[in-house]
């Protein structure tokens, strides 16, 4: 990175701590180098680098040395932001901190989450406070997803059975699992539940695990994904008809996604639809990547034209691991390339979590929530190219 640069990312990233106001977004040219690796060996030995720079800055400056609870998010220059505590934050921590082999760590922060976060019905509130008062104590399946990966990660088997069996709360008459919030019958929540009883089917014999990957994956393929496009939508009415028109959504790294799930269950299941369905939705996420940058834009209209240029971190971050996973090596190294500007900043580790439709990053704190998309990318990325995590 130019002097030029590293000192007006400097004077811009500005931290605070908590209780000052957050600091104003500006922008700045986002670098354009489409190509820094030639191949995914060079690629995955730069990832594995920074991947231990993160976690160490994560480690100190990303964990409340008062309660242990993780931070919201860290600025480029490696402040704290935390205004509260969000359960998928918690969630999401847990997961990275106990897969990076940092378990005690992992351990003693999820223990403060449950501790303060769960409700008289077992279920969690959504938001906590930074003294551990359930300031949004509506329970979220979005955010049970992550508490169930959260304890895999964690071998946490008692509570996440018991847990499960919770969910019934979120159950929906025409099947699958509805939301509590202004979107009820949404993929995303389920794509995550999903996510999360194949990471406790791979090392639990528990039968429930199973089922439950079988039901989602199944309801996805009947009825989240557009049999004549390929496309998955975000929004559906309450019978899983999708949404049309400017409620018609289609998010490319959510495609992304859903292939690298399906993917996986495909496999494990002999399936050849889900294995197909998978190639289908990553096709309809390479639409949204654009040929310029290789970065993959925020959203798709229902014909698949771009409704949306602007971009985000964790969708470069899904284009890796599915093209990972279907065996795509030149797509694979383009999102590599493309992922790599996003984590140009003064402090290694940090991230920039926007670039407007232009191309210029948006200057603000880094959302802890992203080091989830981060380090499961780079970990598929080292696992690929026959390197130990």
């Amino acid at each position: 990175m130019g002097a030029t640069r590293l000192s007006n990312l400097r004077a811009l990233a500005l931290g605070r701590t908590p209780g000052r106001r957050r600091p104003k977004e500006t922008s700045i040219p986002a670098p354009a180098s489409p190509s820094r690796f030639e191949n995914l060996a060079e690629a995955a030995a730069w990832y594995a680098d920074w991947r231990t720079a993160a976690l160490a800055l994560w480690t100190d400056a990303g964990v409340d040395p008062a309660t242990g609870g993780f931070r919201e998010a860290l600025t480029w220059t490696g402040e704290a932001v935390d205004p509260h505590r969000r359960a998928r934050v918690q969630a999401r921590q847990a997961f990275v901190f106990a897969s990076a082999g940092r378990r005690a760590l992992a351990e003693a922060g999820f223990a403060v989450f449950v501790r303060h976060a769960e409700r008289p019905d077992g279920l969690f509130a959504r938001v906590l406070d930074l003294a551990g008062g359930q300031v949004d104590p509506v329970a979220r399946l979005y955010e049970h997803a992550f508490i169930l990966l959260a304890m895999a990660s964690l071998g946490q088997a008692e509570a996440a059975n018991a847990l499960r069996g919770r969910l019934t709360a979120f159950r929906h008459a025409a099947g699958g699992f509805r939301e509590s919030d202004e979107h009820p019958f949404q993929a995303n929540a389920q794509m995550h539940l999903l996510e999360a009883a194949l990471a406790w089917e791979a090392r639990s014999d528990e039968a429930g695990w199973a089922a439950l990957a079988d039901e989602v994956a199944q309801l996805a393929l009947r009825r989240f994904i557009d049999s004549a496009t390929g496309a998955l939508r975000e929004f559906y009415d309450a019978d899983w008809r999708a949404l049309d028109g400017a409620a018609g959504l289609i998010e490319p790294g959510h495609q992304f996604e859903w292939a690298w799930l399906l993917a996986q269950w495909g496999a494990s299941r002999g399936d050849e639809a889900a294995q197909a369905a998978a190639r289908r939705l990553f096709a309809v996420g390479r639409r949204g990547v654009d040929p310029a940058t290789g970065r993959v834009v925020n959203a798709l209209w229902d014909d698949l034209t771009v409704r949306d240029a602007a971009q985000r971190l964790w969708p470069q971050t899904e284009h890796l691991k599915a093209a990972l996973a279907l065996g795509e090596t030149e797509a694979a190294l383009q999102a590599a390339n493309a992922l790599a500007g996003f984590l140009d900043t003064p402090v290694r580790g940090a991230w920039c979590e926007r670039m407007d439709a232009a191309g210029r990053a948006i200057v603000a704190p880094s959302p802890a929530t992203s080091l989830y998309h981060l380090d499961l990318a780079i970990r598929e990325l080292l696992r690929f190219t026959g390197n130990p995590c």
